[in-house]
């Protein structure tokens, strides 16, 4: 009979997949030109997108590419939520009672009781991005971000050269 040997074998299947790392690469966005509504690409290496102490010397973390240029820079996330901490406990409690007048005995009387906690904060980091072109002309971009705990966010960059771009990840 097959049927053991074919569980076993997804079993073992199923084992392994869950071994696997669940994300590789890099994280993948897109930019978007204000004037001409242009769009280009842009990567981020997974894991840079958290406050850390800030390393002058770090390697580039970010890639975008729009409009014929690649530009590489790196960001600084800083460390200090910009959303305020949740709402505490709260408690409700309800007493009521009811009766008919003229029916003897038809009385009724309740209570509840309600706690609810406090929703769990999104947190949101702010941070920047400067990034420049490589080549006799060096272009830039400017950026300021907010980003997740989950390193998703968003942003608005501006060239050297005054143009707007929006910016998703």
């Amino acid at each position: 009979m097959r049927t053991p040997s074919a569980l076993l074998s997804l079993a073992a299947v199923g084992l392994l997949a869950s071994c696997a790392p669940a994300v590789t690469g890099p994280q993948l966005g897109r930019i978007v030109s204000g004037s001409t509504g242009e769009e280009g690409t842009v990567s981020i290496v997974r894991g840079t997108l958290r406050p850390i102490v800030a390393d002058p010397f770090a390697p580039d973390n970010v890639t975008i590419e729009i409009g014929g240029q690649t530009y590489k820079g790196r960001t600084q996330i800083v460390g200090r939520p910009a959303t305020a901490l949740p709402a505490g406990w709260g408690l409700s409690v309800g007493v009521g009672g009811s009766t008919r007048p003229g029916d003897s005995g038809q009385a009724a009387l309740g209570w509840d009781t309600r706690l609810d906690s406090p929703r769990p904060a999104e947190v949101s980091y702010s941070g920047n991005l400067i990034a420049r072109t490589n080549g006799a002309r060096v272009r830039t971009l400017t950026c300021t971000l907010t980003v997740d705990a989950r390193e998703r966010g968003f942003g608005e960059c501006t060239g050297e050269n005054g143009t707007k771009y929006a910016l998703q990840f």
